[in-house]
């Protein structure tokens, strides 16, 4: 599951360089847009998933690949601070918030310059992420299946 091959990245990259003294900042940068990716690409399988179909051989893969590739970044984000989400469960509350975060952290990793991260804050952030992806697989699946169809559709 590509979820968890970014988590696991991103503990790569938090690991001091060979026990040569701490992470380069690159890393930790690296490593917190791996956690937010992480939980991106666990929500776009779990919309594809929930609404296409999780086994392989019943299912359409082109339809399956649509729904994947449909979440975007901010469309996501915007519902995830939307006064709708709570009505939803804890779990899928706190997953959009941990969503939200680590998209806000990510692009102070990528874009701010003078930003520094210490490797404790990247550490709970792989954390948070791993447990908010954990904890919303564990929602009811009417909830993960109206929290998708919430970040995936436009309001009308």
């Amino acid at each position: 599951m590509l979820s968890s091959e970014l988590l696991n990245t991103a503990r790569l990259l938090a690991k001091t360089r060979r026990g040569r003294g701490k992470p380069r900042q690159s890393d930790l940068r690296r490593a917190v847009s791996s956690s937010y990716y992480a939980i991106f690409h666990h929500l776009a399988r779990s919309c594809a998933d929930l609404m296409v179909g999780s086994v392989k051989r019943n299912r359409s893969k082109h339809a399956w690949n649509q729904v994947y590739r449909a979440l975007e970044h901010g469309a996501a984000k915007n519902a995830c601070v939307d006064g709708v989400i709570k009505k939803f469960p804890a779990e899928i509350q706190d997953f959009a918030d941990t969503f939200r975060q680590l998209q806000e952290k990510r692009h102070v990793a990528d874009y701010a310059p003078d930003g520094k991260l210490t490797l404790s804050e990247v550490l709970t952030d792989i954390q948070s992420a791993e447990a908010a992806m954990t904890a919303f697989d564990g929602a009811p699946i009417k909830d993960r299946t109206a929290f998708c169809t919430f970040v995936l559709f436009k309001k009308r």
